[in-house]
């Protein structure tokens, strides 16, 4: 049962946790800029998860409030898995000025699940100007950073750097070949195709059947 904008206030104050939890899902059909303020009501909620979910509705609700208020997140949450939710969320705004503050967390927090976020955010951007950090990023010694990496590379549609992420065709981590073996799909170049090629016959079928629909991705690209 959908609940209204007055009960979903409401139920935002209650005592419960399970009513502000829910109260939170409720704000799923509701238009941003109505939801906005209700989702800020529990941005400082003693429950972990209430507030994990309320900074990743910010993300999803985009109104002007929300880029400042996530940054502020990113930037001086003690939280690291708070942290983390704002640099995920900047990555669904889609907001090009949302790259200084995501490259600053990569290079700055210590924290791996934070600087997982911020890659697979700036490859969300779609930015190019993400590309140095990506490529300092495949040498983390932190493999879901590489995986980060390789597939942010790839939604930036950086063909130069086809070369770095061909390193890991041989990875014996399948979630590292299935990474590339999606990132290549965008990547239209002549490597590209033989690399997939070759992972198209991985013997783990995730990783060869990224690799089929990326070489059928790269046939529509070509005609």
């Amino acid at each position: 049962m959908q609940l209204t904008l007055d009960q979903i206030s409401t139920q935002l104050d209650s005592q419960s946790s399970r009513d502000r939890m829910i109260a939170l899902a409720n704000l799923r059909g509701i238009p941003a800029s109505e939801a906005v303020p209700l989702i800020k009501k529990v941005l400082n909620d003693e429950v972990l998860q209430i507030r994990s979910m309320a900074v990743f509705a910010l993300g999803v609700k985009a109104t002007d409030e929300c880029y400042p208020i996530l940054v502020k997140l990113l930037e001086t949450d003690p939280d690291y898995g708070i942290r983390a939710d704002a640099a995920g969320a900047l990555g669904y705004l889609e907001d090009s000025r949302a790259l200084e503050p995501l490259v600053r967390a990569f290079y700055e927090d210590t924290e791996w699940l934070v600087r997982f976020s911020a890659a697979v955010s700036l490859g969300n951007l779609k930015d190019e100007r993400a590309k140095p950090v990506l490529l300092e990023a495949l040498q983390s010694d932190e493999v879901v950073i590489q995986q980060a990496a390789i597939a942010a590379l790839g939604e930036i549609k950086a063909t130069d750097a086809v070369e770095d992420i061909l390193n890991f065709a041989n990875s014996p981590d399948w979630l590292v070949r299935q990474r590339l073996a999606e990132a290549l799909g965008h990547l239209p170049t002549q490597k590209s195709q033989s690399a997939l090629n070759f992972l198209s016959k991985d013997n783990h079928p995730q990783v060869s059947e990224a690799a089929q629909i990326s070489l059928k991705r790269l046939e529509t690209t070509e005609s």
